[in-house]
């Protein structure tokens, strides 16, 4: 159980590093829940949690757009197909938008509920209203680079990785492979010369 000056401590000691690391901090929960004595000698017994949630921030992303207003979009709903059964077939639950200004047209049947898919039609218009408008700025194109660069990464230290360890192996068994390729040529040569002595059909 952490006392008060201990926790005031620990948040000190937070407060000191967030200077130096970047850790986004929520709020102290703390509560206090009675347990009730099983027998009646005893009185029941008061025990208090808490908890500090720490999370490290992840980079910089530009804000989400904002869709665009309604009296730029032209809205339809459609009847779906796929799966989801007489539900999708039958109902015209699939949202299809398109932004007056830019002709771009999006089609959206991720549910079987309409409302469902006008907020997600609204906001795969706003990405792309995002990235036609701002390009290399926008934040799908921000996101993908982070994404493309984090693999890179990877891939980069499994190369590495593999390549250290092969290198441990040539090291250790260099002397192994020198001998036992001495052996081939041997049996190499031994074969060549039985071979010139049998007929060739």
């Amino acid at each position: 159980m952490l006392s008060s000056s201990s926790l005031r401590r620990s948040l000190t000691v937070l407060r000191n590093d967030i200077a130096t690391a970047p850790i986004r901090i929520r709020p102290l929960l703390t509560h206090t829940t009675t347990i009730p004595s099983t027998s009646q000698c005893s009185p029941s017994r008061l025990r208090p949690f808490s908890s500090i949630s720490c999370l490290q921030k992840h980079h910089n992303l530009p804000p989400r757009p904002k869709p665009p207003p309604d009296s730029e979009i032209e809205e339809s709903f459609l009847k779906g197909s796929g799966p989801g059964g007489q539900k999708i077939n039958k109902t015209n639950s699939a949202v299809q938008l398109k932004h007056v200004p830019t002709g771009i047209v999006v089609k959206c049947q991720a549910t079987r509920s309409r409302s469902q898919n006008r907020t997600i039609a609204r906001e795969l218009l706003a990405a792309r209203v995002d990235d036609l408008a701002r390009g290399d700025e926008s934040r799908s194109a921000v996101v993908g680079a982070f994404h493309r660069k984090r693999k890179a990464s990877k891939a980069k230290k499994s190369r590495r990785k593999y390549r250290k360890l092969l290198a441990a192996e040539g090291e250790e068994g260099g002397e192994k492979r020198r001998e036992g390729e001495d052996g081939l040529e041997e049996n190499l040569s031994l074969t060549a010369d039985s071979n010139a002595m049998r007929p060739i059909f």
